[in-house]
């Protein structure tokens, strides 16, 4: 399985109807109704605004509007050929006039989102680890520069005794900014099990 390194676009007119393709990486269901609702508002006089989603085991498609199997589920069996994971892939459509059949909207809404994935970067992904670190006052800024610096996301950050911080990174990633804060942390830093 492969996902997405950055989103990838692609348009293609097809007997004067407009098909606007972007596939990206999404975490899953929720990240990509976000994506598909900001794209409505970004194209209000779009016709439809069609996807297909494949996510750890969340799969969806939806043709919005378009005959029922002529855009969703095209879409997400380009996905599944390329064996992707944790990929959305959208197509923003401008009626052009011209009816397509269901057989030419089959193909521009394939074709529109190969074309996008031929733009794209395929990437293994990479699974998200937590992060649990007591850290004394005067290192909190240290620490907390280092994990933006490392592509970590703090989760939370508890000030008591000592700041409880949670964290969120790549394993690579994860791995490489461990390593770090033990070294310049010169054992005054203290790590739990993330709860």
């Amino acid at each position: 399985m492969l996902t997405l390194r950055e989103p990838a676009h692609a348009e293609l007119l097809v007997r004067k109807s407009r098909f606007i393709a972007c596939v990206q990486p999404v975490e899953g269901r929720a990240e990509a109704q976000e994506v598909v609702a900001r794209l409505r508002s970004e194209h209000p006089g779009a016709t439809h605004v069609c996807w297909a989603l494949l996510a750890g085991g969340q799969s969806a498609a939806n043709d919005d509007g378009e005959p029922s199997g002529t855009a969703g589920r095209p879409m997400l069996e380009v996905l599944r050929r390329q064996e992707l994971d944790g990929v959305l892939a959208t197509v923003v459509r401008y009626f052009g006039g011209i009816k397509l059949g269901a057989g030419g909207l089959v193909r521009a809404y394939t074709d529109a989102v190969a074309q996008a994935l031929l733009q794209a970067h395929k990437v293994p992904p990479q699974r998200t680890v937590m992060l649990a670190v007591e850290v004394p006052y005067e290192l909190e800024g240290l620490v907390r520069r280092e994990a933006a610096a490392h592509g970590a996301e703090l989760l939370q950050a508890v000030h008591g005794a000592e700041v409880s911080l949670l964290l969120s990174a790549t394993e690579d990633a994860a791995q490489a900014l461990r390593a770090r804060l033990d070294d310049i942390g010169k054992g005054q830093l203290r790590w739990r099990e993330p709860d």
